[in-house]
Formats: C-alpha cells, sequence, structure tokens
C-alpha cells in the first residue's frame, strides 16, 4: 500500500485534491483570493439571514401571542449572542470554509456558547422565559444555518468540477510523491486544490526529457522556487515526502516564501490522521506536530452507542412500511426467502450474524466459482451480476436491502457509522495495519459509502476505513449520516 499524504496545514488533510483545469483562471493578488471571500461574504450573509430571521420571525409570534412564552424581548438578544461567538467560534475562518467536518463542528460550538449564556442570563432576565428560545429558536437557526452552508458548499464544489473556485498550487518532493499528490488532486475535486506546476528534488529522467510529470510543467530548482512562486501567484506551495526537507531547509524555504501570495503545507507522512487528534505547540523551543491517541472509549463512545440504538429505533420505524412492501415484493418475485443472513466480523474479531434482505437467486453462494471477479483485493464484486434478482436490483439501488441491519444495531453487534463489516474469510489475509479496522463496531455507513462504494479499490477502502478509525468524532459520524442520504439518492457505487 502507498504511503499516505498527510497535509499539516489548515486544509483538510484527506483533501488533497480537485479536477486539472485550464490555466489563465484569475489569481488574487494577495494571500485571499477574490473568490474566497466572496464565498466568505456569502456564509457570512447566509448565517445573518438565518440568525436573525428566526430570531425576527420568533418575536414577531411571540408578541401576536401566536406562540406561548416567546417573549420579544429576548429576540434580539439571542441574535446578537449568535452573531458574537460565529466570529469568536471562527466559524467564520477563511481556510476551513466549504470543506470537512470542522466548518459544521464551529457552527454548533457557537450555538451551543450562546446557548449558555443565554441559560446564565435567564435568572436575571426577571420573568422571561428562555426555556422555548433555547429548546426552540436556537435549535431552528442552527438547522437553517448548516443547510445554508451545505448548500454553499455544494454550489462550490459543482463550480470546481468546472475548473471555478481553485486554488493554483506549486508541489515540490520526490518525483513518486509529487505524481501521487497530483494524481490525487484530479480524482477529488472538492477541495479545490489544481497542481499548475511541480518542483522536483530529484531527478527524474522521463520528467527531465518531457519537461512536465502528470502532465505538470516541471520548472526550476529548489532554490528558485520562491521566485517562481512570486511570479506565478500561486496560492498553496505544497511539499511532499523526501529526506532533502531537513528543518534548516524547510524554515528557509519558509522564510523566502513570507510577502508572497502563498501558503506553505507539509505533507509529514506521519500517519493519515486529522482534525482534533492533532495539534501544533511549542516544545522547549520547537515546533512539534503532537498526534493524541484515538478514542476507542470514553464519553463521546457512550454517547454513539445511545444515539446509534434510538437512531436505529426510530429508522425502523420510520422505515418499516418500505421494509414490507420489498419482503412482498421479494416473497411475489421468486417465492424465496425474504431475508438473507451471512456471517461477518465485528470488533476485535467477533463472529456476528448479519442481516440483509434477499437480493440473489436461492443458492446463488453456490454459483461464485462460476464467476469472474472484478473487484481487486479479498472483495468479490460484480457489477452485472447474475445472480441479482429484478426486484434485488432495485432494492440495491437504493440501499434498501441494508435496512435489516438496523436489527445488528438494536442488539449491538453493528453501528450506524463504521467501517464495513468485513466477511470471515476476508480477514483471514488481514495484515496488522488492516486489523486496525476491528478496532472499532462496523457501521451500516462510513466513508467508503460516502466516497464511492463498490467503485473503490481495495486500496481506497482500506484507507478510508482506517482514516474513520483513527479520527473517529461525533461531528464526522454526523457529517458521514447526512452525506448518506446523498449517496443513496444518487445510488452511485451501488451494485
Amino acid at each position: 500500500m502507498r504511503e499516505p499524504l498527510t497535509s499539516a496545514t489548515s486544509l483538510s488533510t484527506d483533501a488533497i485534491g480537485s479536477a486539472v483545469a485550464p490555466r489563465g483562471s484569475r489569481r488574487g493578488s494577495g494571500p485571499v483570493m477574490r473568490w474566497e471571500r466572496r464565498y466568505r461574504a456569502a456564509v457570512i450573509l447566509s448565517d445573518a439571514i438565518a440568525v436573525i430571521g428566526v430570531a425576527a420571525l420568533a418575536g414577531i409570534l411571540g408578541l401576536l401571542g401566536t406562540i406561548e412564552g416567546l417573549h420579544p424581548a429576548i429576540a434580539p438578544l439571542i441574535a446578537v449572542l449568535v452573531l458574537i461567538f460565529l466570529p469568536v467560534r471562527r466559524a467564520w475562518q477563511i481556510e476551513m470554509l466549504g470543506d470537512g467536518a470542522e466548518e459544521y463542528r464551529r457552527v454548533l460550538s457557537a450555538m451551543f456558547s450562546a446557548a449558555v449564556v443565554l441559560a446564565l442570563l435567564g435568572p436575571w432576565l426577571e420573568r422571561l422565559d428562555v426555556r422555548p428560545w433555547m429548546l426552540g429558536v436556537l435549535p431552528t437557526m442552527t438547522f437553517l444555518a448548516l443547510l445554508a452552508r451545505y448548500l454553499l458548499r455544494q454550489w462550490l464544489h459543482r463550480s470546481r468540477r468546472h475548473g471555478r473556485c481553485m486554488l493554483p498550487v506549486v508541489v515540490a518532493g520526490a518525483a513518486d510523491s509529487v505524481r501521487e499528490l497530483i494524481e490525487r488532486t484530479r480524482e477529488h475535486c472538492h477541495v479545490g486544490w489544481r497542481v499548475e506546476a511541480a518542483c522536483l528534488v530529484d531527478s527524474d529522467p522521463q520528467a527531465q526529457q518531457d519537461g512536465e510529470i502528470a502532465g505538470v510543467p516541471v520548472i526550476g530548482s529548489l532554490d528558485q522556487l520562491a521566485d517562481h512562486v512570486r511570479r506565478g501567484g500561486y496560492r498553496v506551495v505544497a511539499v511532499t515526502p523526501h529526506s532533502h526537507w531537513t528543518p534548516e531547509v524547510l524554515r528557509r524555504l519558509a522564510w523566502n516564501l513570507e510577502g508572497t501570495s502563498a501558503e506553505l503545507a507539509v505533507a509529514p507522512v506521519l500517519m493519515e490522521v486529522a482534525g482534533p487528534r492533532v495539534k501544533v505547540s511549542g516544545v522547549l523551543g520547537m515546533p512539534m506536530l503532537r498526534v493524541s491517541q484515538p478514542a476507542f472509549t470514553g464519553g463521546g463512545r457512550l454517547i454513539k452507542e445511545i444515539a446509534d440504538r434510538i437512531g436505529a429505533f426510530l429508522a425502523l420505524v420510520l422505515t418499516s412500511p418500505v421494509l414490507l412492501a420489498a419482503a412482498i415484493a421479494i416473497k411475489l418475485d421468486d417465492g424465496g426467502p425474504v431475508f438473507y443472513r451471512q456471517l461477518r466480523v465485528k470488533r476485535d474479531g467477533e463472529v456476528f450474524t448479519m442481516w440483509k434482505l434477499r437480493t440473489m437467486h436461492v443458492g446463488a453462494d453456490r454459483m461464485r466459482s462460476q464467476l469472474a471477479n472484478e473487484a481487486d483485493g479479498p472483495l468479490f464484486k460484480i457489477r452485472s451480476d447474475p445472480r441479482v434478482t429484478r426486484v434485488g436490483a432495485v432494492l440495491r439501488r437504493f440501499s434498501i436491502d441494508e435496512l435489516p441491519q438496523l436489527f445488528n444495531v438494536l442488539g449491538g453487534s453493528m453501528s450506524l457509522v463504521g467501517p464495513r463489516p468485513p466477511l470471515l474469510e476476508e480477514t483471514l489475509s488481514y495484515g496488522p495495519d488492516i486489523r486496525r479496522r476491528l478496532l472499532v463496531k462496523p457501521g451500516m455507513t462510513g466513508l467508503w459509502q460516502v466516497s464511492g462504494r463498490s467503485d473503490l479499490s481495495w486500496e481506497d477502502s482500506v484507507r478510508l476505513d482506517l482514516r474513520y478509525v483513527e479520527d473517529w468524532s461525533l461531528t464526522l459520524d454526523a457529517v458521514i449520516l447526512w452525506k448518506t442520504v446523498r449517496a443513496v439518492v444518487s445510488g452511485r457505487g451501488a451494485y
């Protein structure tokens, strides 16, 4: 498996990516590009509309007596509190807008802080009741603010798929790691990195001959890198792993980049971790990248267990008509059993029975040896599997066949979000690194589900599962659940 590239900058680690777009796009003259300022202004405006609009509506309803307990005097107070805490919690920081769960987490943090202050002010507001504002108005503000940011993010990602709103990047490092980063930027367009030039530390005969690497022009030596950045107006200088990058060399490069339009992004290749586990702090006058241990126990995990049970129960209640209709359709199709049971491996390598709606003909397991596997690694996948029934194809298209796994979640063998539950024979080939997938409960959905599902290679599937194990948080779970809805509706990678 290739060593992952891990950025230590404010940009998302896993998301070193954007599609290659036509050259000649307009660049800003300073550290922040023009489209970034406009996007930030749009985010601030959407937050203000959500906060002020909901507060004003609630105040009007309270004034008219439509909803009891909504005293209109609290409306301006709650609006001011939220609009103060949004910048205080850095929810408008331009570097984290448009990608990753951190943006949503900061909005939630700002809303929670406003709720705490409002609760503390409650005893001093005499007979004014703050509970309807905390339990009704603030959650509504939060929902609308997050929804607006999500819609803005979708617009941004769509623009980036067409080559707009991109950050021009120059990458420097070893030829192999430079080529890998370029490939990632072409696979993942949502982050907005567009590599426009490369500077190689070591010599690559083919690159030297062609004057390019992976279709990107190779520019001069490292000593000339800062001059190229000044002339080219690059937004990011990405440094990929190589033994050449000593602390002295990196410090000198950072000094040379001062006053340019670029920020320095360094890939330490420590491990593919990000988010709250990574912190940079000074130790004895030296900057240190500190990585805390992943959280496999504790209060967060307890909340996840409770949320899993409650969420699974509510989902079963809501989807029971769909399950019933699917069961009837399966029975009418060929008269076979409705459910399909399969042994899977859960946390710590224990085996459990996973439930699914049957989507294949009876006896399909015996036909497997007669079919050619189209997937790499230990997975067995066929895009047009002849064993799938007509009803089964529809159920798979919308992931309806996965709904009985909600019973597994209720029973505690699975989680709503987690790594993909592997087959027993699949785990026999696991090495020590891949076995880390078994440190947490498998999930009905996960990063693999919202990133392409069956279209993913084995290597990418493992990388995403390991990233989830290492960087798990309640916020990440919430984002994955939100994205799962879109993945199911689109049907991408479902077969």
